[in-house]
């Protein structure tokens, strides 16, 4: 696996993805950065990030993806790779929220961004994106924002947390590849953000409702239970959690 490390850039998503269309590239390049000033998170929200404190990192995935219909099962794979990462270092009640950012309770302590283009051949190649809050203590205006180290009171290594994240994201896309997907979609549903509990959403159009999660369907949308007992799916973009 190639490592390019960096001290600064404005998207490592943005670099690895300029960086494959000039270069025959590896299975699971990595670019890792000390500071990236031009984060994206979902829905082109700003990921900001103090220089050298956090874990900016792009990852290249190809040939795994043989159809369209996979791309959530990646969502899932990567998600649960932070998760069990996180699990390992005894981060307190960690969870995913819809479709994944990564919690621990309810404050935000990392975003992942997936970014996938259809190649000539039909084949996915997909740029995975994971910016995780470390060492971090400051987070200015940013109230559901905290870190590993603010959650723990301690300080991590960051290429310790580097190597581990990538180990999973490695063996969680062999259960793709070996069609057991079934084992990472009841894991990323066990770990979903307020599964099963009355909560507050929003719609597109700033229509405010209660409902309970149920579960993800394959292709990514919310499962809702609402208070006439209808259960209706919602993309990314037309639904928000209140929280």
């Amino acid at each position: 696996m190639k490592l390019i490390k960096l001290n600064a850039i404005d998207s490592t998503n943005d670099f690895l993805k300029n960086l494959s269309r000039t270069e025959s590239l590896e299975n699971f390049t990595t670019v890792v950065t000390q500071s990236q000033t031009k984060g994206k998170g979902q829905m082109g929200s700003v990921w900001n990030s103090e220089s050298g404190k956090n874990l900016i990192m792009s990852v290249l995935l190809k040939d795994l993806l043989s159809s369209i219909d996979e791309i959530f099962h990646l969502n899932v794979a990567v998600s649960l790779a932070v998760i069990q990462v996180l699990d390992d270092l005894n981060i307190p009640n960690i969870s995913i929220k819809w479709p994944n950012d990564i919690m621990s309770d309810n404050k935000k302590i990392a975003g992942i961004l997936i970014e996938n283009s259809f190649k000539s051949d039909n084949k996915i190649e997909s740029i995975i994106g994971i910016g995780l809050n470390v060492n971090q203590k400051d987070f200015y205006n940013l109230p559901k924002a905290s870190s590993l180290s603010l959650v723990t009171n301690s300080d991590f290594d960051l290429d310790m947390i580097l190597e581990k994240v990538i180990f999973q994201i490695k063996r969680n896309c062999a259960l793709i590849s070996s069609k057991q997907t079934s084992i990472l979609w009841k894991s990323y549903h066990s770990n979903l953000f307020k599964k099963g509990v009355p909560m507050a959403f929003e719609d597109e159009i700033g229509n405010q409702f209660m409902g309970i999660i149920q579960e993800v369907s394959s292709d990514g949308n919310l499962q809702l239970l609402h208070e006439d007992d209808s259960i209706k799916q919602y993309g990314v973009k037309q639904i928000q959690m209140l929280y």
